[in-house]
């Protein structure tokens, strides 16, 4: 506890006493040893920097309401709850942080109160949601920010003209496309260190281009368009981008926030944190902010219990399910949804507020995911009423909540969706039950998007009982690949959604048997894939062209539990992460199953290969460079050529040091052989050859007496 006392006091305390302060000689005053009374001498500035002052730096935090009823002292209590019950809402008021001041003449409010949150984020949310709130016809809400009292005071009386400050370019957040060699990056973490790497396939190594320590306290993400790369921390979130040094380029503030999310456009950045409840039998205490990216400014937060944010009722211990806002409408960010209870929460971004201010109701719902280009949901309804009300999926247009498709189903135990990437089809997996409720066989139902009615065909296996192991589209195509089977070696088979005569029908392309696969994974560009054996299958990789229908290689990554493409579909990248304690570490393949380097790291978490921006070639144009590739590779080609020749000259000189050493060893050792002849010599009685064919070999036969006793008793031994 610290005192504070004037010299006044001193002064008055002494004459209480009877002391005469100017006959003390303060300089003989001694404290006890190792007491300082609570006072820190000016010696002592060490110990004030170990734990420093926090000082409160302006009033950003504070907003002003004005325009509000003037009451009596009886009414206060009354409009103080209303006031606590609006803005309680935004955001946590401090405690004591509501003041209304009262005019000492009248014991009436003036008219106006303050609010006080936790941070300045959610007093700017305040102020925005509701600057204009209408409580009454007569009162209006006026909400201003504090500091900006302290702004307006400062304003002269006079004007003067704006300095304008010179054009200062800011950073350059797509630099790494620009690289002249048209190399990709991707990030790694391994034990507290972070690192950006260049993929340099053609010198079959990486190159570093940024390393941090303690870069992040938790998991590192890249934004959709590789535009910005985020850092967690306990106090929020951090994204870094530009040039080589990854400057911060935006801080959000979310205390012990735990997930992060992008929106498909970049805009906007979620984040979540889950609370321990005091209460043991409540749930856990959700929080999730939806930030500006470019600004930092709250645009949106959701509080609530865990429950609240499941539909399912399905949750862990850390909180929910993630996403729980998942992002429709393309790149545009125009549109957010989460599910809920017989509901679909559609939000759209220009006000953040619930679309047509109510939720799309759908009985029983369970499921939805958007279409990745338009503005469509897919949703699914299992059946209800013991089977009488069968299950279905639909598709709902959005803005205007119609259901443009839907298809019913029955015996159905469970389904999944899967959109192609270009949002031209769905292919809804659906598990049925068959006619004695003991087992279960799988069929597809593929709707296409684009075409008039969205027509619907259904596909089975041609063993309808085999288990569905993996679905995959291809990117940018019309092809899919499905794993099959019960035994420890599935099935792989492909199909296309378009035949040799333009007829749209699905029909199958081949099967591949025994495969030991349980992973697919497409090339970003269609044309080639990867089968891979994760988990149990020991890390086994083929790579399959699927134009010509043959496999180009196979390779292994012992315990692999990771596989990435990059985002051009030229190179592959293996990993396995901390999930097991050996082998941690990447490979680098080639689209054609080449390896190319392998790196190990102990205790590596992460491999992210960085992304691309979409293309703003047209369909045609890229079609069109892709027909005319070899006129525009022969430039590409020589620079491969000429990295060959590097690496063969690198190779030779490294063959050439490598001799001269060895070279060099021998010439040490026999210079050391001359110099000893001497002292050979004269180990050999005088003899002075070192050849080795003058050397007369002699056998020499050594007399050694045993002991007797030990004769006589081996010899007892062996007559019993």
């Amino acid at each position: 506890m610290e005192l504070e006392i004037s010299m006044e006091g001193i002064e008055a305390r002494a004459r209480d006493l009877g002391v005469d302060l100017s006959a003390v000689d303060l300089d003989a005053v001694a404290l006890p040893a190792g007491e300082d009374f609570g006072i820190i001498s000016d010696d002592e500035e060490i110990l004030r920097d170990d734990d420093p002052m926090e000082l409160e730096m302006g009033f950003a935090n504070i907003v002003v309401v004005d325009n509000l009823p003037v009451v009596p002292p009886e009414k206060f209590d009354k409009l103080e709850n209303v006031i606590r019950k609006i803005y309680s809402q935004i955001g946590v008021i401090k405690e004591g942080g509501l003041w209304m001041p009262v005019n000492p003449d009248t014991k009436k409010t003036y008219g106006y109160s303050f609010i006080e949150y936790n941070t300045p984020q959610e007093a700017e949310l305040a102020r925005e949601k509701t600057n204009g709130y209408k409580l009454d016809k007569s009162h209006i809400f006026a909400v201003n920010m504090f500091d900006d009292f302290d702004k307006y005071m400062k304003v002269p009386d006079e004007w003067m003209p704006a300095e304008i400050k010179p054009y200062t370019p800011g950073e350059n957040l797509q630099k790494w496309l620009t690289d002249e060699k048209a190399r990709d990056q991707f990030v790694i973490r391994a034990g507290t260190v972070s690192e950006v790497y260049w993929n340099d396939a053609r010198q079959k190594m990486p190159e570093l281009v940024f390393q941090k320590q303690y870069w992040t306290d938790s998991f590192i993400q890249w934004s959709p368009f590789g535009t910005y790369l985020a850092t967690v921390h306990r106090q929020g979130s951090q994204v870094w981008g530009g040039d080589d040094k990854f400057e911060r380029l935006m801080r959000f503030v979310h205390q012990q926030v735990k997930l992060i999310d992008f929106s498909p456009g970049e805009k906007y950045l979620v984040t979540y944190s889950s609370h321990e409840p005091n209460n043991p039998r409540d749930t856990h205490r959700v929080v999730i902010n939806i930030f500006d990216v470019r600004t930092g400014k709250v645009m949106r937060d959701f509080k609530g219990s865990a429950d609240e944010f499941s539909a399912s009722g399905n949750i862990s211990v850390s909180g929910v399910s993630w996403p729980i806002f998942r992002w429709g409408g393309g790149k545009d960010d125009k549109y957010f949804a989460r599910l809920g209870k017989n509901v679909i929460s559609v939000y759209e971004t220009e006000t953040f507020s619930l679309l047509d201010k109510k939720s799309l109701k759908i009985e029983n719902v369970v499921d939805f995911c958007w279409s990745p280009t338009d503005p469509i949901i897919a949703l699914f309804v299992p059946e209800l009423g013991g089977g009488n009300q069968p299950a279905r999926v639909g598709l709902v247009q959005i803005p205007g909540k119609e259901e443009v498709r839907q298809k019913n189903l029955f015996s159905v135990s469970d389904c999944k969706m899967y959109w192609q990437n270009s949002g031209e089809y769905l292919a809804v997996q659906v598990d049925r039950y068959t006619k004695t409720k003991k087992s279960t066989y799988t069929g597809f139902e593929l709707f296409r998007i684009k075409e008039r009615d969205i027509p619907i065909e259904v596909l089975e296996l041609d063993n309808k009982n085999d288990k569905i192991i993996a679905f995959a589209w291809e990117p940018k195509g019309h092809r899919f690949a499905v794993i099959h089977g019960d035994g420890p070696k599935p099935d792989i088979s492909f199909y296309t959604m378009r035949t040799a005569n333009n007829i749209n029908r699905v029909s199958k392309l081949t099967t591949l048997k025994s495969k030991q696969a349980n992973a697919l994974f497409w090339s970003p560009g269609g044309h080639f894939i990867v089968f891979a054996g994760l988990k149990g299958f020991n890390g086994q990789l083929e790579f399959y062209n699927v134009d010509e229908l043959e496999t180009m290689a196979a390779g292994e990554h012992f315990m692999a539990t990771d596989i990435m493409w990059d985002p051009t579909g030229r190179y592959l990248a293996s990993a396995v992460t901390s999930v097991h304690e050996m082998e941690n570490g990447f490979q680098i393949w080639s689209f054609s199953g080449k390896q190319l380097y392998k790196v190990s790291k102990d205790h590596f978490y992460q491999f992210m290969w960085h992304p691309r921006p979409l293309p703003l070639l047209t369909a045609e144009k890229e079609e069109e460079i892709s027909k005319n590739l070899r006129r525009y590779s022969k430039k590409y080609e020589q620079e491969d050529q000429d990295a060959f020749n590097q690496l063969s000259e690198q190779e030779r000189k490294r063959r050439k040091q490598l001799q001269e050493e060895w070279e060099g060893w021998v010439s040490k050792w026999k210079q050391l052989h001359e110099e000893e002849r001497a002292y050979r010599m004269e180990l050999r009685d005088g003899e002075a050859s070192d050849e080795e064919e003058e050397y007369e070999a002699k056998e020499v036969e050594v007399e050694e007496v045993v002991d007797v006793t030990e004769e006589v008793v081996a010899f007892e031994l062996d007559q019993e």
